[in-house]
Formats: C-alpha cells, sequence, structure tokens
C-alpha cells in the first residue's frame, strides 16, 4: 500500500527531479549515438521496433491500469491528453516509421512533452508510487522517441508535415474541448489551466490563451521545420 508521504516524495527540481531530467538527457545522448550507428541497416530497423513495442506496451498497459477501479477517475484517466496520443503515435513511428507518424512526434514531442518534463503537474494522491510511474516513464520515452527517430535514424519534417501537425492539432482541440465540457473535465487544459504553475500561466486568460498557444505553436513549428527544408526550397 502506497504511503501518505509519497505524495510528498517529488519536489520540482529537487533531487529527484533532477536525476530523472538527467537520465532523460543520458538517454538521448545514447540513443541519437546508436541510432546514427545503425542507420539504414537491419539491425537499426530490428531496435527502431523493438522501442516502438515497449512505447505502445507501457502506453497502453498504463492506460489500462487507470481505466480500471477503484483507480479510474473522469478527470484524468480517459486518454483525451494530447500527450496520450503522442505516446501511442510515438510507438507507431519507432514500428512503421511512416511520415505522418513520425511527423506528428517530431512536432508534440519537441514543444509540449519537454514542457511536461520541465514543469510537471503530478497528482500523487490516489496512487502515489503508480502515477509517479505512469508520469515520468511515459514522458521520458517519448523524449528518447522523438530524439531516436530525429537525430539517430535521420527523419525529418517538412512543410507538408508542418501542416498536417497543424490541422490535426487544432482536430484534437475541438473534439476534445467539446468532450471537456460535457463531463466537466479539462483534458488538454483546454477549459482552464493546471492548478500548478506552467507557462501558461503567463498567456492570458481563457479562452485567450488557447489562441496564444496556437499561434506560438505554428509559429514555433514553423521554426523548427525551417532548418531541415531551407536546403530544399521544393519541399512542400
Amino acid at each position: 500500500m502506497d504511503s501518505p508521504l509519497a505524495a510528498a516524495a517529488f519536489t520540482p527540481y529537487g533531487l529527484t527531479h533532477w536525476m530523472l531530467l538527467t537520465l532523460t538527457v543520458a538517454g538521448v545522448a545514447l540513443l541519437v549515438r546508436l541510432g546514427r550507428r545503425h542507420r539504414g541497416t537491419p539491425a537499426g530497423v530490428a531496435f527502431a521496433r523493438t522501442f516502438g513495442v515497449v512505447q505502445l506496451a507501457g502506453s497502453l498497459g498504463f492506460l489500462f491500469l487507470w481505466l480500471v477501479p477503484p483507480l479510474f477517475d473522469v478527470h484524468q484517466s480517459l486518454p483525451l491528453h494530447l500527450s496520450d496520443l503522442l505516446r501511442l503515435v510515438s510507438g507507431y513511428a519507432l514500428w512503421s516509421r511512416r511520415p505522418w507518424a513520425v511527423a506528428l512526434t517530431y512536432y508534440w514531442g519537441l514543444t509540449l512533452n519537454p514542457q511536461a518534463l520541465l514543469t510537471p503537474d503530478l497528482h500523487l494522491d490516489v496512487a502515489p508510487a503508480l502515477e509517479f510511474a505512469s508520469y515520468w516513464v511515459q514522458h521520458v520515452l517519448v523524449m528518447w522517441a522523438v530524439c531516436y527517430l530525429t537525430w539517430g535514424l535521420g527523419l525529418h519534417p517538412n512543410w507538408r508535415d508542418y501542416r498536417l501537425a497543424l490541422v490535426v492539432t487544432v482536430g484534437w482541440a475541438a473534439v476534445t474541448l467539446t468532450i471537456n465540457q460535457a463531463l466537466g473535465t479539462n483534458y488538454g487544459y483546454l477549459s482552464r489551466k493546471p492548478a500548478g504553475g506552467t507557462l501558461l500561466d503567463l498567456l492570458g486568460e481563457w479562452p485567450w490563451y488557447l489562441l496564444v498557444v496556437l499561434a506560438l505553436l505554428a509559429g514555433v513549428w514553423a521554426l523548427i521545420t525551417w532548418p531541415w527544408v531551407r536546403r530544399s526550397p521544393a519541399a512542400s
């Protein structure tokens, strides 16, 4: 049984947080080196697919656990956060290397996932050990996946991928906001800001911060697309 003290065991930018960030960076460096060494080889394909299976198994396993009573909470357990989709998409991207999956992993994984790592919004109240593991294992694996695909395997986006990511993200937001209104939930933080301090606190009140976030994403995603296509002006 989880100790009531476990909820207080994690402090942002405390020792545990720094250890997890260090592990994330070390894993990125190792996987990028490994990806480059085996790029285009059968060993590289086998490793990427194994990584994909681990990612999908972990994501689906945690998802199943949170859907089972007494852990189920309509406000937390439904797979409606963009990060929930990202975990599944990144696993499929590792397995298949399909351009659309790689693109979504790139844009979501490089801009949204780091915020979860740097400003964690943890709710260690129901099952602290499980919640802690679920949060960190999944976010760290996604960070490893996006860096492995991009700098390890050399899979890069283009402007077509950029447009796809924007359309899919707006579509997800529209569907999730509708569900939030129906259930009184706050998936994706589309209905209100998270209780803990995040970058959203700098972007105004609801609903205006949603428009600011969309504009920022469009700008930042354009900036992280440009380096890959600047030498190929025909890319579209």
